[in-house]
């Protein structure tokens, strides 16, 4: 049975949303498993009673006193709260109690907390945040969509292989293309720092590598083919990120302006924009599945981060990772 632990208390309208998040996800998702809400008891007893027909023999209550808040410093308040919803949640992994984790939390506490609590995968320099962007084939996962702000050559190439393995266990692309986000194809184009990925990423054993790839090749697909992962360092994707968000609100602005939006039809085709459909960003690298939602997150999106966490213990992500980076060391490392 798969136990997914869910941060009571890590979204700006915590608890409610993860609650009716996660009783969505135990009544309209396939599968077996159990929903570990961490945090303070009361305050989750009293919104679950809003669902007296959910099956309580899934769900458990995980005492967590403390909450980290959003304005914290991340790392110390790791080290400083033990007792809080973050902390306490992913502790249950290496415990043996739990099998995923999932929160709408202090992005960074999560993040700092998943590397020092579940450790890294042997070969991996650093666990990346990946995110999943509808485009006009599909979707793409771009990483780094914000944990690290500043890379090196060495670690964009570690995220190039975290991403294929997860397009190939989560979304099904057996044989995912990497593309390297740049102001141009060509081999001259960039940063120093982009060259020297370029060229790391195409010595890389195993990597379906394409080359340099412009934004516009996200949404729009590239000449050469379909783009499956995308890498960047963590200050450009999170400016993408947040660009891509923006999309949806101004797309249903203009609709609604001309009596657009009330239409099914114009509300089904704009569907793939909305980011609550794909859930949360997987936290990849780690030894375990940390899954990072926006602290905005409605009950929808909470439901789909659950559905994506049972979906990376099922297929076995964290251990496929694994064996990724055991097989190989990514090019220039040694």
């Amino acid at each position: 049975m798969v136990r997914v632990a869910v941060d009571a208390m890590g979204g700006d309208n915590a608890p409610a949303t993860e609650v009716e998040g996660a009783v969505r996800a135990l009544t309209e998702l396939p599968g077996e498993f159990v929903i570990q809400f961490v945090g303070p008891p009361g305050p989750i007893e009293a919104e679950l009673a809003k669902y007296p027909d959910v099956d309580r023999r899934r769900i458990e209550v995980i005492e967590a006193a403390e909450v980290i808040g959003m304005a914290e410093k991340p790392l110390e308040a790791v080290r400083k709260k033990r007792k809080s919803t973050i902390v306490v949640g992913l502790s249950l992994q290496p415990a043996g109690q739990s099998q995923a984790f999932v929160s709408a939390g202090n992005t960074g506490a999560i993040l700092a907390a998943s590397t020092i609590i579940l450790g890294l995968h042997l070969g991996v320099e650093r666990a990346t945040v990946g995110t999943l962007l509808p485009t006009r084939e599909g979707t793409v996962l771009m990483l780094d969509a914000g944990a690290n702000v500043d890379c090196s050559a060495r670690e964009l190439v570690g995220f190039a292989y975290l991403g294929s393995v997860y397009m190939r266990d989560i979304v099904s692309r057996p044989d995912p293309v990497v593309g390297l986000l740049n102001v141009g194809e060509e081999e001259g184009k960039g940063t120093g720092l982009i060259k020297e990925a370029h060229q790391l990423l195409k010595q890389a054993a195993g990597l379906n590598y394409l080359g340099n790839i412009e934004g516009r090749d996200i949404l729009g697909g590239h000449h050469k083919g379909q783009i499956d992962v995308v890498v960047c360092d963590g200050f450009v994707g999170n400016v993408v990120l947040k660009f891509y968000e923006s999309v949806l609100g101004l797309v249903r602005q203009l609709a609604a302006a001309e009596g657009l939006w009330d239409q099914p039809a114009t509300r089904r085709a704009f569907r793939p924009l909305d980011y609550s459909q794909y859930g949360g960003a997987p936290l990849l690298g780690v030894r375990g599945i940390s899954i990072i939602c926006h602290g905005s997150s409605n009950a929808n999106a909470i439901k789909h981060a659950i559905r994506v966490a049972v979906q990376a213990v099922e297929k076995n992500l964290s251990a496929h990772i694994g064996t990724e980076f055991s097989s190989h060391q990514p090019a220039g490392q040694s």
